[in-house]
């Protein structure tokens, strides 16, 4: 368990729809993927296995949700410097496609 740094609290105050005069003054504190996992080896009962089984299911989606997001991402780097690359040749190609409406016009 870890306590929220001052920035992802303001942003989860924000996403949460609280007032700025009302709602818990104290930093939030936010379980780990790991304390999740200990909890079911302490609690017994069948809902609290479901439940951690559940948040442990979103903790997954949300690893796969930011690997994917950054593949995406490295690929429009790359994209991005390949075009920036090629950004020459192609002010080149629409030159003499220029010339050439030019000179049969």
């Amino acid at each position: 368990m870890f306590e929220l740094t001052s920035k992802e609290f303001e942003n989860l105050r924000s996403q949460i729809g609280t007032s700025s005069g009302g709602g818990t003054r104290d930093m939030a504190m936010a379980f780990t993927e790991q304390v999740v996992a200990m909890l079911q080896s302490i609690l017994k009962s069948k809902t609290a296995i479901e439940v951690n089984i559940r948040i442990i299911r979103v903790f997954t989606r949300l690893r796969e949700y930011a690997l994917t997001h950054k593949e995406i991402l490295l690929q429009l780097a790359k994209l991005e410097k390949e075009v920036k690359g090629n950004s020459k040749d192609i002010e080149n190609i629409f030159m003499g496609l220029k010339e050439l409406l030019e000179k049969n016009s």
